[in-house]
């Protein structure tokens, strides 16, 4: 391909990884400072911090297998595993810790009937509480949204690696660098705690993602001219 329609890849492949970023961290469970105290649904963490941690782990398994494979989709793929598994084991593990620390019930604060298993929430839910854990229905929204991430990181980490010719390491640190970038708009647009899809604040996912499309294509561009100004394509 000529440089200028690997300038073209590059940035197209960083849009997609970022749009997939935005669209993952709204379907992530986050409960922030109340989750700590029980007293709310989701991980005790920020959601920046949450969907780095599964960024992080997507971009070291899509790495491994990035330096035997040429094939963005199954790179892409691995990535997207990767930030499963880590979202899953951490989920379980808040459960766990709710359930035989606090001595709470995983229950949605936010519908009255699970929408997927369609049990009841509010019987199990303590009064003046948003929730509790990390419920059946949020369990589900958050692998989702961590595959969705981990697939968007690993996306763009294979088109700086392999069409901009970056080193793997500053391919995986620009990858995080834009993914991060993202997550923050999201974060802002969620503002504060967020269930799943079943959220409210869910509706809000279109501002989020008009907004990072427009960061992601600066970025692709500042990327990818970064890489032609520097003779790597």
């Amino acid at each position: 391909m000529d440089p200028i329609t690997i300038l073209l890849v590059v940035v197209v492949c960083v849009i997609v990884g970022g749009v997939f970023a935005s669209l993952g961290v709204h379907l992530l469970p986050v409960g922030g400072a109340p989750a700590a105290m029980g007293t709310a649904t989701g991980i005790a963490t920020g959601t920046i911090m949450l969907m780095l941690g599964a960024a992080v782990t997507g971009l070291f398994t899509a790495s491994t297998v990035a330096t035997f494979s040429k094939n963005i989709l199954l790179v892409a793929l691995s990535g997207a595993v990767g930030s499963w598994i880590m979202m899953g084991v951490t989920m379980l593990m808040a459960n766990i810790i709710y359930a035989f620390g606090a001595g709470v019930v995983p229950v949605s604060g936010r519908v009255e009937v699970d929408p997927i298993t369609k049990e009841p929430q509010t019987p199990y839910k303590t009064p003046q509480c948003d929730g509790h854990g990390v419920p059946n229905v949020s369990y589900i929204s958050g692998m989702v949204g961590a595959f969705i991430g981990g697939f968007g990181g690993a996306f763009m980490y294979f088109a700086l690696l392999n069409y901009a010719k970056f080193e793997p390491t500053m391919a995986a640190i620009a990858a995080i660098g834009i993914f991060v970038a993202n997550a923050i708009l999201a974060a802002y647009n969620i503002g504060g705690t967020i269930e799943g899809f079943h959220d409210p604040k869910f509706k809000r996912l279109p501002k989020a993602l008009f907004s990072c499309f427009f960061v992601s294509l600066f970025c692709g561009v500042f990327v990818g001219m970064v890489a032609f100004i520097g003779g790597l394509i």
